[in-house]
């Protein structure tokens, strides 16, 4: 297979499936505008004496780029633990009758073991419960260093058995459940997706792994394709190790690296997001391609021109929002049927990218259609947050919530949402279906 390799003791993984194209051959015009404005600030490797700040940065940087979807309600409450209670978050996409029970989707936010948390989840998990109409829950879990990376997934674990057993007085129907996350989320919700099915667990309809890093053990070839200058870069994959390697930590244990699981065929669908300039983009397509191999239909979702993290993003970029849609389409799809009822089962891999127009430049260069773009995605986000002080100054009065949608009001996303789909349109190739004669995994 082009530009990737297996981890060391996994068995091969077959090639059906595999995205035809690995790495754009730029990035998409938005990731490059952002990513441009990103690293003007030099940021060190992460260690222990400057966590504090990677920690805020970070949660600076997912508040001010991502967006804030409005839903009915958001709710914290507080659940007992391994250790100590557990925070979750509920997101409730629409008021239910009483009587009335919704499908659940429990997330669990990124941020390498060491950071992040509800506010750095808050946009994903906003944008998933608009888009799919499920009922999503964000569980805090204990961070590395000051805690092991054992202790974080006993906490996610017991956060997914307490929905299981007590999310009725939720309203949840604790049989249409679904787990997911996002890089080090996307590790813990494969995880505790096979621990669960392990245990004889059968209220999991699909999991959701958003570029995983399912095995912490070994390189593969994008770590050195995309090594600097994509958020998540070879040196902070190095400095990250170091920082989770604590103590008695087994990075060949199934347990922490998934992807060294001996079997996977009765683990529930999958639905997998990669970029293609992602360090660990060789990890998530590993690991898509064993569980078809296993007989578990994957839904792959391959962004061959955006980078690790785009997901945070969905205030400026229209390719998170469309990986959000989706991820929200595919809940409705698994977790819509009545308990019972044979959820369809995709097995598909749909490769998506935006490529600009030779006429898309500004003064003839390159550097001026990224400031234009820059400039776009400000206006952007500023007038997405004028909308969210009006929602949340009148959250009784439901015509901000309507008048946000009329163009007048919003003239510069409108005007950025016609530019980007005339001079860079996302467009979406279904490259291989599972479905098909001749392409099964188990051949």
């Amino acid at each position: 297979m082009e530009g990737a390799s297996g981890p060391s003791g996994t068995p091969q993984r077959c090639d059906h499936g595999v995205p035809k194209r690995l790495r754009a051959s730029s990035l998409d015009p938005e990731a490059e505008a952002l990513l441009h404005l990103l690293n003007f600030m030099k940021r060190k490797p992460v260690n222990r004496l400057n966590l504090r700040q990677h920690r805020l940065a970070w949660r600076l940087s997912a508040l001010a780029l991502g967006r804030a979807d409005a839903v009915a309600r958001v709710e914290t409450l507080s659940i007992p633990g391994p250790c100590a209670p557990i925070r979750l978050k509920l997101y409730r996409p629409s008021e239910r009758p009483a009587a009335e029970s919704a499908p659940a989707f429990l997330w669990f936010h990124g941020g390498g073991f060491l950071m992040g948390g509800f506010s750095t989840a808050d946009a994903i998990c906003r944008h998933i419960a608009a888009a799919s109409g499920v009922m999503v829950v964000a569980a805090r879990y204990r961070l590395a260093p000051e805690h092991d990376l054992y202790a974080g997934r006993a906490d996610c674990m017991a956060a997914l058995e307490w929905i299981v057993r007590e999310g009725r007085s939720l309203g949840i129907d604790t049989t249409r459940l679904a787990v997911g996350g996002d890089s080090a989320g996307g590790n813990l919700a494969a995880a505790v997706a096979q621990r669960h099915v392990e245990q004889g667990g059968t209220a999991l309809r699909l999991q959701v792994l958003a570029y995983p890093a399912t095995n912490l053990l070994d390189d593969f070839a994008s770590k050195a394709e995309n090594a600097s200058g994509y958020v998540l870069t070879s040196e902070s994959i190095d400095s990250i190790r170091r920082l989770i390697t604590q103590g008695d930590t087994d990075l060949a244990n199934p347990w922490i690296s998934p992807a060294f699981a001996s079997g996977l065929r009765d683990l529930p669908p999958a639905l997998v997001v990669t970029a293609g300039f992602d360090p660990i983009r060789d990890d998530g397509l590993a690991y898509a391609g064993r569980l078809r191999e296993a007989g578990v239909p994957v839904e792959l979702l391959h962004y061959a021109g955006q980078f690790h993290g785009f997901l945070n993003f969905n205030g400026v970029l229209r390719a998170a929002r469309d990986a959000l849609d989706r991820i929200g389409a595919a809940l409705r799809l698994g977790l819509g049927s009545p308990a019972g009822d044979k959820a369809a089962r995709v097995d598909c891999t749909i490769e998506l990218s935006a490529q600009c127009r030779d006429d898309f430049a500004w003064g003839g260069f390159p550097a001026g259609r990224n400031l234009l773009i820059a400039w776009l995605m400000l206006g952007e986000r500023l007038e997405g947050w004028r909308w969210t002080m009006l929602r949340r100054a009148l959250a009784d009065i439901g015509w901000p919530m309507a008048l946000n949608a009329f163009p007048l009001f919003n003239p510069v996303s409108v005007c950025r949402a016609s530019l980007g789909q005339y001079f860079a349109p996302l467009a979406a190739s279904e490259t291989w279906d599972g479905h098909a004669p001749g392409h099964s995994c188990s051949d």
